[in-house]
């Protein structure tokens, strides 16, 4: 039998926290067959694009988003927790579960014009993922995808994205939170 992305994708119970069941995706990095398939998945739908950078969200957007643009031939920018970055920066604030956080991009990352592909693991209510779109529009380029290698359809990331106009590309999807 042939395995899928998600077959790589481990569960584990009640983690952080009693109620959820976490998708580690470590798994699938950890395999090297399940991690070729997972980056050629995420930009098979981007081939032949114009994509000036590649944007990954901390911190499992960085290996994904790497391997990317690596495969991509282009550059990639990590959009980072507020502290960081070393140089100028902007920041985004949004909404968690339990409070709120702050991201924080380079102020000369992007370039007015630029198309850019966001990747990240997982899609749950996609406030982070909001929060790098508006940084990346702040700078004057262009977000052309989002792509994901998790989708948690019940926490409605997805409608939001589409709702921000956004092309979201997944993988894989679980139930439940």
């Amino acid at each position: 039998m042939t395995k899928t992305v998600k077959d790589y994708i481990r569960t584990i119970v009640d983690f952080p926290h009693e109620g959820i069941l976490f998708r580690d995706v470590t798994t699938l990095f950890a395999d090297p067959r399940g991690f070729r398939m997972a980056i050629d998945q995420l930009l098979s739908p981007y081939a032949g694009m114009r994509i000036d950078k590649v944007t990954g969200l901390e911190a499992r957007g960085f290996i994904l988003g790497g391997a990317v643009a690596h495969q991509l031939s282009t550059g990639f920018v990590p959009i980072r927790k507020k502290g960081k970055l070393p140089g100028r920066t902007i920041a985004q604030d949004y909404k968690l579960e339990y409070g709120d956080a702050v991201i924080e991009v380079h102020d000369d990352a992007f370039l007015a014009g630029e198309k850019v592909l966001l990747v990240d693991d997982l899609l749950a209510t996609g406030g982070t993922a909001e929060a790098g779109i508006k940084l990346i529009e702040r700078l004057g380029a262009e977000v052309v995808g989002c792509a994901f290698v998790v989708d948690l359809p019940a926490l409605g990331g997805r409608e939001k994205l589409e709702k921000m106009g956004m092309e979201v590309h997944t993988l894989c999807a679980f139930d439940g939170l």
